[in-house]
């Protein structure tokens, strides 16, 4: 696989990386953290997810945040729904494109949407089926691809099974997410490379966590197996809420730097992800888990 001239990068922060945080982020601050996220170049970007606000209290504010952010030119703005409770919810709020999960692990999809894998899969291809009624997109993350806090090692060849039936559902992409970050660039490199042969033309994108540090060699790993997408989130936040152990997402600034600095163009602005990551840590009162945050860009004075 030869390496790709440029990279597309989903920002999940303003869902996935405030989603687990015990202090509560006002509805004001999670727009302002989506506008600078446009700003810095963002034109995917992960704004809330319609889940049961009891279950998960970071995100009761959704429709508030699509309301006070308004429909920016150019941006695609996606909602993560477990069921079709959620799926309505999103579309009346009027989003642009539904994210969808499916586990690979039935005692995780018990736990976290009271649903096995393949219960999972059937609720993912009714919500896809929701969007294209309703004239929105969609897309499809598999869950747990990479190991399981519960059952411990997932086998590949149900995930390679689950994204070809998936892929026929008719999302915009399917997505590999590593939920608890246990992921290598080996494993990595081998699930990519199958699944994108399982779903072509259908593009592969990756969802990492970087609980073990292995996270951004992840992302490297993925790129050169053939992953065209790539989730990640300012400052690195993230967890789930029900998935023990689970740190932060990859950072949006550490992907870029690297990504830039071996010539896979990305399209942010390196500057003002840092400049958003450190505002954020502000907000929150806390340090960011990103490296660029603390180190800065090299070279200084670049414009990446």
């Amino acid at each position: 696989m030869t390496q790709p001239r440029s990279i597309e990068m989903v920002e999940v922060g303003p869902r996935d990386g405030l989603q687990n945080e015990a202090v509560l982020i006002s509805t004001a601050h999670k727009v302002e953290l989506i506008r600078r996220a446009i700003a810095a170049g963002s034109r995917r970007i992960e704004v809330a997810s319609f889940v049961n606000p009891k279950r998960v209290p970071q995100m009761a504010d959704a429709e508030a945040v699509v309301a006070g952010l308004g429909a920016p030119e150019g941006v695609t703005r996606i909602g993560l729904v477990l069921n079709e409770r959620g799926a309505e919810r999103a579309l009346a709020a009027g989003l642009d494109q539904l994210g969808a999960v499916a586990i690979a692990s039935d005692p995780f999809g018990i736990r976290n949407q009271g649903q096995d894998s393949a219960q999972s899969i059937d609720v993912a291809e009714r919500i896809v089926a929701m969007a294209r009624a309703a004239g929105r997109s969609a897309q499809v993350t598999i869950a747990t691809s990479f190991g399981c806090p519960f059952a411990g090692e997932v086998d590949p060849a149900h995930v390679v099974r689950m994204a070809a039936r998936l892929a026929e559902a008719g999302p915009v992409e399917v997505a590999l997410a590593d939920t608890i970050g246990v992921a290598v660039p080996a494993q990595v490199s081998a699930l990519v490379r199958a699944i994108a042969g399982a779903i072509a033309p259908l593009p592969v994108r990756v969802h990492f966590h970087n609980t073990r540090g292995t996270g951004v060699a992840n992302v490297w790993a993925a790129v050169e197996a053939g992953a065209s997408v790539v989730d990640a989130s300012i400052g690195g936040l993230g967890g789930c809420p029900f998935a023990p152990g689970a740190a932060g997402n990859v950072a949006s600034e550490d992907v870029a730097y690297m990504l830039a600095r071996s010539g896979v163009e990305t399209g942010l602005d390196l500057n003002r992800l840092i400049e958003t990551a450190q505002w954020l840590g502000q907000v929150m009162d806390k340090v960011m888990p990103s490296m660029l945050a603390k180190a800065g860009p090299f070279p200084k004075q670049a414009d990446q």
